[in-house]
């Protein structure tokens, strides 16, 4: 029996969504992809997530929302890559790193940095508060970088094989790079490391290049841009334009 294909909803550039792609890629599965962009998507789109967030994960007539539920469900179908550490505390504190990230680096990074650097200005034609900008790179990054560094060994992956944490780390600070906030390897040795060490993998790579191919395309662009890149978009999208406000997160 061939492997189920899996139908994802949610943009290359969101951590939420690079965190689920990397479990189906590190797995081995087959999927598709609607790349939807943040604030992107109509009322077929609100059906399948009513909270109107990405990603969203529809295996055949199960329908999937929330990335940290998305990436449990595909271990629990797929085990045998396992993404999560077998030791009962180890998988504890993995989660909670991944929850770190989603919920306090998605505040600063997503929220105070990459909106406001990129979201705002593209999407909505906002001014960057810069001052709300300044405060999260000057301040609040340091500090939750201060706390990641207190949590990882000096080498390695944070629970020895990759796992839930290396992704949800990697795919947060990856943003914070794309508005030019590199980790300083001198303060933060540990974080700077294991970004290094999550960053080469092939998978990241391959959706890194994906990103990077398409940065500077209009978002109405983008879905066509990327079938010509030959990534696994799907046939059909529910982007809509132009972008609603509302209430949309991407987690």
């Amino acid at each position: 029996m061939p492997a189920p294909r899996y139908h994802i909803i949610g943009n290359y550039f969101s951590p939420y969504v690079r965190k689920a792609l990397l479990f189906l890629e590190l797995k081995g599965l087959d999927y598709e992809i609607d790349p939807i962009a943040p604030f992107i998507g109509g009322d077929r789109f609100q059906q399948l997530s009513p909270l109107r967030r990405v990603p969203v994960l529809v295996d055949g007539a199960r329908v999937v929302n929330d990335s940290s539920v998305i990436c449990q469900y595909l271990e629990d179908r797929h085990p045998e890559t396992p993404l999560y550490p077998a030791d009962i505390g180890d998988r504890a504190q993995a989660r909670w790193l991944e929850e770190f990230c989603d919920a306090r680096l998605g505040e600063v990074v997503v929220w105070r940095m990459f909106f406001q650097k990129g979201v705002k200005r593209l999407l909505f034609g906002e001014a960057t508060d810069e001052e709300v900008f300044a405060k999260a790179r000057d301040e609040e990054l340091p500090a939750a970088l201060d706390y990641l560094e207190s949590q990882l060994p000096a080498d390695g992956f944070a629970f020895g094989a990759v796992s839930i944490a290396d992704l949800s780390i990697a795919s947060f600070l990856r943003n914070a790079a794309l508005v030019r906030c590199a980790v300083d390897a001198q303060r933060w040795p540990r974080v700077a490391g294991l970004l290094e060490r999550t960053w080469a993998l092939p998978a990241f790579a391959k959706l890194v290049a994906l990103e990077t191919a398409i940065a500077r395309t209009p978002v109405p662009e983008q879905h066509a841009a990327l079938k010509a890149l030959g990534a696994p978009v799907s046939a059909e999208t529910l982007g809509t334009w132009p972008p609603r406000r509302g209430v949309m997160r991407i987690e």
